[in-house]
């Protein structure tokens, strides 16, 4: 597979390809490459490299059409040592996604550094998995997927990788190739089968919070989902890559019947 989620029409607007399509919806873009591609722009915009990128919270305030839109950015809250940046995604005359991140100040923190979050077996230790050719669309088809044993729904880790540029205008940074994929999160243990006479679940937002920068091409999410008994569920997953845990995602889950 060759290609990118994206094409650079300049001028800060994109034309989405096909690995980008949605498995909700044959017309709408997966918000997994949405999210990388909003992280790019997010580190874009004024770089200040004595800050990181710490959380992005994405809120989806509907379909995202397929085809060309445009994304601006700008800070709303400039700062010496924490900033609050915020980006926006329109297609067809409307806001489709909105972020905004906090970038807070780099520091030598070495020597009280801890994690809490128990790391998972590597991707080399994961077998193959074809648990998500359950979820039509051309974004999941563009991932490899491992497994890793013990996987069941509503519980699962899993190892995932794209052979794709984001953008089909240079390399795509590590931690922007891994953010285009943690909204996956959402399908990979899902508690009940996706199509007809089911349910369905979509997120209407994504969290991401980052404790260090990650490096790689291995996204791992070890993740947990759940459904509330009046409509509203919820995916949480730790973030890794092959060093260890990096972050963490949450994801709100509208559950209805389908």
């Amino acid at each position: 597979m060759s290609g990118s989620y994206y094409r650079s029409l300049g001028e800060g607007r994109f034309e989405s390809t096909v690995h980008a399509q949605g498995a909700w919806n044959p017309g709408e873009q997966h918000m997994a490459p949405v999210a990388g591609l909003l992280v790019q722009k997010l580190l874009d915009c004024e770089p200040r490299p004595d800050l990181q990128l710490a959380r992005v919270g994405f809120d989806i305030l509907g379909m995202i059409p397929g085809g060309e839109f445009e994304v601006s950015t700008r800070v709303l809250r400039p700062g010496r040592t924490i900033e609050l940046l915020e980006a926006e995604l329109r297609a067809q005359g409307r806001t489709a996604v909105t972020a905004r991140a906090w970038r807070l100040a780099k520091t030598d923190t070495a020597e009280v550094a801890a994690v809490e979050d128990t790391g998972m077996p590597g991707p080399d230790e994961a077998g193959p998995y074809d648990g998500m050719t359950q979820w039509p669309g051309g974004f999941i088809e563009s991932l490899e997927f491992r497994v890793v044993p013990g996987h069941r729904p509503g519980r699962g880790r899993i190892w995932l990788r794209t052979p794709l540029e984001l953008v089909d205008d240079g390399p795509t940074p590590d931690l922007v190739r891994l953010c285009g994929m943690v909204d996956a999160a959402n399908g990979i243990a899902a508690r009940v089968r996706p199509g007809t006479g089911s349910w369905m679940f979509p997120n209407v937002d994504l969290q991401l919070h980052f404790h260090r920068p990650p490096s790689g091409p291995w996204l791992g999410l070890d993740t947990r989902v759940t459904f509330g008994a009046d409509g509203v569920g919820l995916t949480s997953s730790v973030l890794h890559d092959q060093d260890g845990p990096f972050g963490r995602s949450e994801q709100i889950l509208t559950v209805r019947p389908l």
